[in-house]
């Protein structure tokens, strides 16, 4: 007998909850996913010295703190036209979804891929991260020096590195995820040990105790007065739109949280506004502990660029019992503060290589789901391997090249969330004068997000392309074809995704030629109660859903079940009225 899939059809509607689970999250919870997905410990470590130096010369030197505050501005109205157009169309795909339906495939697959280019490039960076604190974290607790030398040693930190990509991913895969309350526990041990830090190293100061080159803090270093926009500003603010990115987190949960027309978006603000106080006082108390000079433990130096807290941690908290405990804390923080960042790195990008291969705009392998899992099966382990080939590949060639990943991960960032406020002006064009509040939150707040990221882009990847922007610790410039590598990097990776989408186009024009995804296109999601925290894009055809499982029309409400799979692998339903 053959074996049919059956897709039954309830009566059943969800009106304006879409068939998602709501109230799921309160305001405190979306906030602390906010803050958690950010990594705010294990952003301060790979970012700061590079927002005060670059390549051993001063770029914003004391004003480090001056260029958070700038930084924060874009964040919040990038953060506003996601609330915007999470409100309507709350799809796992987010940018390359809604510049899809706004501006069209080639614009919709170049965000998406935006999206994906950014979390594999960061992927290396947090790898070497998480692998170097690893065995710091383990030789502090052990007090074994020589552990603790591991986390200077290429080869091994790679290995941890790989081995840290590896178990995040499978991970991902099975759908283990930390419960709320785990993550207030390390969230909050995160944030304790980063005021904990400021504290100390400001009391120090403030004493006399401080170091050769430490400084008196001054109110002008929040003002950024006297830097150059395109030299210094545009570039440092890439570097710190960086240390921002992982807020929408907490936007993406707006289908599940209590009161959706409000709390998503407070959440967001709040945790933009909480993570700014964080980045400041932290940047004011290094800054002033450890100063801006070449030598030393000073963040002007180049071999600090790449962990400011493995410089500074040390010299702050002494070799006493004390001391190693405040070491071993601040290790740990930045180990939990990687591990969020890793996860919340690995899910959204598979479930944005998902939504793509829903949509036909990717091989139809990545929209494959787990049947017991329920979790996306190619896109999850593709980011994996993808992460641990170009990790691996960027430390055979130079590991000096690891620390130029994060402003090309700057770029990507702000040529997507760019084209997100971009993007949220255009789908709410005609309704922007109905209301003084469309006007502002829909139109000027978004379009100022984005043209501000779109200017910092062009300014910053000027000065990322030169050859003496970045420089080794053997004092050589890092380029890659006599271009910054930072530049190359970035620009390269927007490249290569021209490259396959063509590649692609010609194989599989269909979404291309806006017969799977236009501004009319309606949309099937998982059931919340398996789809978890995003939504789980269904292809139109249900060729992605798994047995047994719902998925719920967005625009109708009505629900479709699979209850069987057909043998010959077909993924339309014989009968799809049920």
């Amino acid at each position: 007998m053959r074996d049919e899939r059956v897709v039954t059809v309830s009566t059943e509607t969800v009106g304006t909850e879409k068939g998602l689970r709501t109230g799921a999250i309160g305001l405190v919870g979306s906030v602390v996913m906010g803050i958690s997905s950010t990594a705010p410990a294990y952003s301060l470590a790979a970012s700061l010295g590079l927002v005060v130096a670059s390549g051993g010369a001063l770029l914003a030197g004391v004003k480090a703190p001056a260029i958070m505050l700038l930084a924060f501005i874009p964040m919040w109205m990038i953060a506003v036209a996601y609330q915007e157009l999470n409100r309507e169309d709350p799809d796992c795909g987010t940018t390359f979804t809604w510049a899809t339906r706004a501006f069209g495939a080639v614009t919709g697959w170049l965000g998406g891929w935006g999206i994906i280019a950014a979390d594999v490039i960061v992927m290396a960076n947090l790898a070497q991260i998480a692998g170097s604190y690893g065995y710091a974290f383990v030789g502090v607790v052990t007090n074994d020096p020589a552990i603790s030398a591991l986390a200077d040693s290429t080869l091994w930190s790679t290995v941890a590195g790989v081995a840290w990509i590896a178990v995040m991913t499978f991970i991902c895969y099975v759908g283990v995820e930390v419960s709320a309350r785990m993550q207030y526990v390390l969230l909050g041990i995160e944030v304790l040990v980063l005021v904990m830090f400021a504290v100390v190293a400001l009391v120090r100061v403030a004493t006399g105790n401080g170091v050769d080159g430490s400084l008196t803090p001054s109110w002008s270093w929040l003002w950024p007065s006297g830097m150059d926009f395109g030299s210094v500003i545009a570039p440092a603010m890439l570097t710190a739109i960086f240390i921002y990115w992982g807020w929408d987190t907490a936007v993406s949960l707006n289908e599940e949280t209590k009161d959706p027309e409000k709390t998503p978006g407070r959440a967001a603000v709040i945790s933009t506004v909480l993570l700014l106080v964080i980045y400041a006082l932290v940047s004011i108390a290094a800054i002033a502990f450890a100063g801006v000079g070449t030598k030393g433990i000073g963040l002007g130096s180049q071999g600090n660029a790449d962990d400011v807290f493995s410089a500074i941690g040390p010299a702050l908290f002494g070799t006493s019992f004390l001391g190693h405990a405040a070491m071993a804390l601040l290790s740990f923080s930045i180990l939990t503060s990687a591990s969020a960042s890793t996860q919340t790195t690995i899910m959204p990008t598979a479930r944005t290589s998902l939504s793509m291969a829903v949509y036909k705009a990717l091989p139809s392998q990545f929209a494959r789901i787990h049947r017991r899992f329920l979790t996306p099966t190619w896109s999850t382990i593709g980011m994996g391997v993808a992460s641990i080939g170009f990790y691996v590949l960027f430390t055979v060639i130079s590991t000096n090249l690891l620390t130029a990943l994060i402003g090309s991960v700057g770029l990507m960032i702000a040529f997507y969330y760019g084209l997100t406020g971009f993007a949220c002006v255009w789908v709410y064009r005609r309704t922007l004068f109905t209301s003084v509040r469309n006007l502002v939150m829909r139109g000027v707040v978004p379009l100022l997000g984005g043209l501000t990221l779109a200017v910092t882009f062009v300014y910053g990847l000027v000065q990322f392309a030169q050859p003496d922007w970045l420089q080794g610790d053997d004092g050589k410039d890092v380029t890659i074809l006599g271009i910054g590598a930072v530049a190359v990097v970035g620009v390269g990776s927007i490249l290569i995704g021209v490259v396959l989408m063509v590649v692609w186009w010609v194989r599989s024009p269909d979404f291309f030629a806006g017969r799977t995804l236009n501004a009319r296109t309606g949309i099937l999601v998982l059931d919340a109660a398996a789809s978890g925290p995003e939504p789980t894009v269904i292809a139109p055809d249900f060729s992605n859903l798994p047995t047994g499982s719902v998925a719920v029309d967005e625009e109708t409400g009505k629900r479709f079940r699979r209850t069987r799979s057909r043998s010959d692998g077909s993924g339309r339903p014989d009968d799809p009225a049920g």
